[in-house]
């Protein structure tokens, strides 16, 4: 061998070690991404032997998922370690759930959403006026996720200075906006979606001097933004001309005159008798390529402010109710005539007893309809139960009990499908209402055999049973179902500032 060929071959050599080095000492970080094949890695967090249940892929199996800087990095037939251990073992493991329509976004009302296995609550029915202040107010000192919409109430409250506190008692309710507020209420909608709000909220019930024009003109500016309008419909009852049905076919109209997604809430206290066919309306727009979707809660009952328009003179004939099927949530009391002035002028919440059972199990039982809550602020002993126990009493009631729905159903209408609503205006919804490598860790593990309801109308401030574990970004706010001190992962579901 000539001296050149040596020098050729060393040079070969030493090369051949310095890339047998190097991967040597990065193989621990390799094994990492590598994820459920190789047995050395170590995650942060591992939820040991659970049943993970992944509603976009149909996953359903004995699987050990493995948690790293807040994401799911392993969902492995294969033990993992980690440096915290959740044994799962004979219990669900599921994404978080995703609650679209929660108006209690108070610390107290966090705390009983982890206990139903809430991760990611969004008031985008009602919303704010002012979304960087109400992203603000929250940032780094909440239990779970939180989200807000811009709202057309709050908006056209403060464009036509309503007296009102969270919903309009003056102006807003009761008189058509001018040109120039019009003009205004666009501007102050467009410049919070500009700011991240994650849709348009729109309670047309509760404004019901806004014309079709101030409607349509709305869904205008939220089209141009690619945001979702989330409405309560302008009628909710069962006398023509004000029924459901013609509230639906408002917003359905507008929806496809703009191009802006629609998503109708709590489709059964909309539709009351009527709901199978305003669900009919839902698919059929569907079909012929809309975007529309809709939610219910799984209760007979609903809520609102005793002061809202909704009860304005001919409440009781449009909404097929009396004063007694209207309980004051402060006692717990039946309303009279005499007490239901009373308490008008007082102002505050109220729970109204209006929806058939036949409707909530069809809205349940369809697959298309999403869960969520409807929450409201805790502000007396008798409020409506729904903000504290909707999830585990679809999983207990409706699902183990009654077999309306199955899991698998179930867990798609309060986890994939919310996140999907939201993931083309807001892309990081992408990665939550999953159980799949990438995913935020954001999960509820369950025992189906225990979850249940515990808050009823009589005794609503009670936490749901059977929840053990809920994982914000993969820390855990809830474990073997008592809630942790001291944490506060919870960070802002946020659309895109585009200013």
């Amino acid at each position: 061998m000539t001296k050149t060929n040596l020098r050729t071959a060393v040079s070969f050599i030493a090369v051949l070690t310095a890339i047998i080095a190097v991967r040597a000492r990065t193989a621990g970080s390799l094994d990492t991404v590598a994820g459920p094949q190789v047995s050395t890695s170590s995650y942060d967090v591992v939820i040991a032997n659970g049943r993970v249940m992944d509603p976009e892929t149909g996953l359903d199996a004995m699987r050990n998922v493995g948690i790293t800087a807040g994401k799911i990095r392993a969902v492995s037939a294969e033990p993992l370690q980690g440096k915290t251990v959740l044994d799962a073992k004979g219990l669900v493991v599921a994404p978080g759930f995703i609650d679209l329509h929660e108006h209690g976004q108070e610390p107290r009302n966090y705390q009983f959403q982890a206990h139903d296995g809430v991760t990611t609550s969004l008031e985008l029915e009602v919303g704010t006026d002012d979304v960087d202040a109400w992203y603000a107010q929250r940032e780094g000192k909440t239990l779970i996720n939180f989200g807000v919409s811009v709202g057309h109430i709050p908006v056209r409250m403060k464009v036509m200075h309503d007296p009102g506190n969270f919903l309009p008692t003056g102006d807003a309710a009761h008189r058509e906006a001018t040109p120039q507020e019009l003009e205004e209420i666009k501007t102050r909608i467009r410049h919070g979606l500009e700011r991240g709000a994650l849709a348009v909220g729109m309670g047309i019930n509760y404004t019901a001097a806004a014309s079709h024009d101030e409607i349509v003109e709305v869904f205008r500016v939220a089209a141009a933004e690619n945001a979702s309008v989330h409405v309560h419909l302008r009628h909710a009852g069962l006398k023509e001309p004000t029924t459901g049905l013609v509230g639906i076919e408002e917003v359905i109209a507008a929806a496809a005159a703009t191009g802006a997604p629609l998503h109708v809430v709590h489709i059964t206290s909309m539709g009351l008798r009527n709901t199978p066919q305003l669900i009919a309306m839902v698919k059929g727009a569907q079909s012929r390529g809309l975007d529309v979707t809709t939610e219910c809660y799984p209760y007979t009952a609903g809520s609102t402010n005793l002061e809202s328009a909704i009860f304005d003179l001919g409440w009781q004939e449009r909404q097929g109710i009396s004063f007694k099927d209207i309980q004051w949530s402060k006692t717990g009391e039946r309303l009279t005539a005499e007490t239901f002035e009373k308490y008008r002028k007082e102002g505050g919440l109220v729970v109204i007893f209006s929806i058939p059972e036949a409707a909530v199990r069809t809205a349940l039982a369809d697959p298309t309809v999403m869960i969520a809550s409807d929450g409201v602020p805790i502000t007396g002993p008798k409020i409506h139960p729904r903000g504290q126990a909707t999830f585990s009493r679809v999983l207990g009631h409706y699902v183990r009990e009654e077999k309306t729905l199955d899991l698998m159903t179930a867990l798609r209408k309060m986890t994939l499908m919310p996140a999907q609503r939201l993931q083309n205006r807001a892309p990081m919804f992408q990665d939550k209402g999953r159980i799949s490598e990438g995913a935020d860790a954001d999960i509820t593990v369950f025992d189906l055999q225990r979850i249940i309801d515990k808050a009823t109308f009589d005794d609503p401030l009670q936490y749901s049973a059977g929840i053990q574990f809920v994982l914000v970004n993969g820390v855990p706010v809830l474990s073997n179902g008592e809630l942790v001190e001291g944490v506060f992962p919870g960070r802002p579901a946020r659309a895109p500032s585009s200013k």
